[in-house]
């Protein structure tokens, strides 16, 4: 059973995550403090610890950092909480092999020790590679057997790129986690006379002028841990993690290897934790300013009603003498002005709704609905504004699927969208000829889910469009659009767990496609 020390001073849950543990096959000690499990890793040595960040007196990065210095090679994981971006970064930089936030998943708990597992079985083999290589060149036939041994497993099991070099700078291991970094194959990097360009700058020439007899063997040629960046073959600087030695024979160097731990993936989630943090604060100002927003637009909204109401009731005198009053403005300016009011009070209305839907989560509301229902809704909205825009509207139903498990009023919303954007792409065509049309379809798929497609043949969108549409903000309406429709749209399909695709053609039209899967449809008990 491996070993595992647990730390977290919340009992309830040491004592859910130690049965889970246990469970899973291994040998679990808890401790409520980090004083406590340091106690206990000095009298004991555990080559897994999971530790929560957020402790009173020694938290967990300082019992990160202690059992780092007592064992570097010891795989800890942390826990932190929701957002907390400084903590698990800080963690990163001090050794941790993962970060895991709460509440913490059983899948992404799985994914972390089997990773650690990993870590701790390379870096057996690797000491073992490393400790025998000076033997394995003295005892001749044997001892080679052993190394290409070794090296196989290395090269199949090893998640970190490892170079190994003889004395003159050429390559005698460039394993698959090597190619799979610097994007050369092994055959091409062993066809090269030194593989020294692929070294660190700063640190190739200290390695290679030691091999080279030209730097006297200094007590730092085991480097260990340091942050820096290697070139690719297509010119890009990849971020890695740089170990390596000088090997010796007797007091001889005799070669070199480097240990490369990709950092790519590490720096991709450093970077989603700051736009994590960026979006959750401007979500929580977009709503606040959004609900400001929204109240006074209601009291804009009332005045609209009263002064449209009062107009109505007024007597076939009163209506004269206004619509006399009116005249006196030039161009009827007085009517104009009014008309603009109730567009932009409209407008903002609806920018104000967008960003709600798109700052709040939301769980789909399941219930058994047609989705030929829907299709027939949003079409009979839109008809008007088809028609005094000479655009067919054509619906397509599938009056086989029956009734499914949907939220009603996210997919009406969704579809009423994209009618909405196909019919705006037939406007702004610029090619009058055309008959333009928009189709609405929907139909059942393979595995019983629902497939709607939106298709119109207007102005169409080129690559550059398309690659932008799903970002904050941007419209291809100008200042006619909120840069917001999409976004929620596809926001309400993700909360139904589907897609969202879209084909388009500059100068032929756009479909896109929303696929909802059979097996989210649920009914509320």
């Amino acid at each position: 059973m491996s070993k595992l020390l647990l730390v977290d001073d919340e009992e309830g849950i040491r004592k859910v995550l130690s049965l889970s543990l246990q469970s899973d096959g291994y040998d679990v000690k808890t401790a409520e403090s980090g004083q406590q499990a340091l106690k206990l890793f000095q009298k004991e040595f555990f080559p897994i610890v999971m530790t929560d960040i957020k402790m009173p007196g020694l938290d967990g990065l300082e019992v990160l950092k202690l059992i780092k210095e007592m064992n570097p090679d010891t795989q800890v994981i942390v826990f932190t909480g929701h957002g907390d971006m400084e903590s698990a970064i800080q963690s990163l930089q001090l050794g941790a092999s993962d970060f895991i936030t709460k509440p913490v998943g059983d899948q992404v708990l799985a994914v972390a020790l089997k990773r650690a597992e990993e870590r701790l079985e390379t870096k057996r083999l690797l000491r073992e590679y490393t400790n025998n290589l000076e033997s394995m060149v003295k005892d001749a036939t044997e001892e080679i057997k052993r190394r290409y041994e070794f090296e196989n497993k290395l090269i199949q099991r090893s998640i970190d790129g490892i170079i190994a070099t003889d004395k003159d700078g050429k390559s005698l291991i460039f394993n698959p986690a090597a190619e799979k970094i610097f994007g050369y194959t092994e055959d091409e990097v062993k066809s090269l006379n030194t593989v020294k360009d692929l070294y660190p700058e700063g640190i190739r020439q200290k390695v290679f002028d030691i091999l080279s007899g030209e730097k006297e063997i200094a007590e730092d040629d085991v480097i260990v841990g340091k942050d820096t960046t290697v070139m690719g073959k297509n010119g890009k600087a990849i971020p890695v993690r740089f170990s390596g030695a000088i090997l010796y024979e007797a007091e001889t160097p005799i070669g070199s290897v480097g240990f490369f731990q990709d950092l790519r993936e590490i720096k991709r989630l450093q970077k989603e934790l700051i736009q994590s943090e960026r979006l959750a604060a401007v979500g929580q100002t977009v709503a606040g300013l959004a609900h400001g927003i929204k109240n006074i637009l209601n009291g804009l909204k009332g005045g609209v009603y009263i002064v449209n109401s009062a107009l109505k009731k007024m007597s076939h005198e009163e209506r004269e003498d206004a619509n006399a009053a009116v005249q006196e403005f030039p161009d009827g300016k007085l009517k104009t002005g009014w008309d603009m009011v109730e567009r932009n009070i409209s407008r903002v209305s609806n920018l104000v709704l967008d960003l709600l839907s798109y700052s709040k989560e939301r769980e789909p509301e399941y219930e058994k609905y047609d989705p030929n229902i829907i299709v027939d809704e949003v079409c009979d909205l839109m008809e008007s504004k088809a028609k005094e825009n000479d655009v067919t509207l054509i619906r397509s139903l599938d009056k086989e699927i029956g009734e499914v498990y949907l939220d009603p009023k996210g997919i009406h919303g969704s579809l009423l969208n994209l009618v909405s954007n196909a019919i705006d792409a037939c406007i702004f065509d610029p090619d009058t000829e055309k008959k333009w049309q928009v189709k609405v379809e929907v139909h059942a798929d393979r595995e019983g889910g629902v497939i709607y497609d939106v298709v119109d043949n207007g102005c169409g969108m080129d690559q550059e469009v398309k690659d932008r549409i799903f970002t904050e903000f941007f419209s291809t309406k100008g200042n006619r659009g909120t840069g917001l429709g999409l976004l929620v749209s596809q926001k309400i399909i993700h909360e139904h767990k589907g897609t969202m695709d879209v084909k388009s053609e500059p100068g032929k039209g756009t479909r896109f496609s929303i696929r909802l899967p059979k097996q989210e449809f649920t009914e509320k008990k």
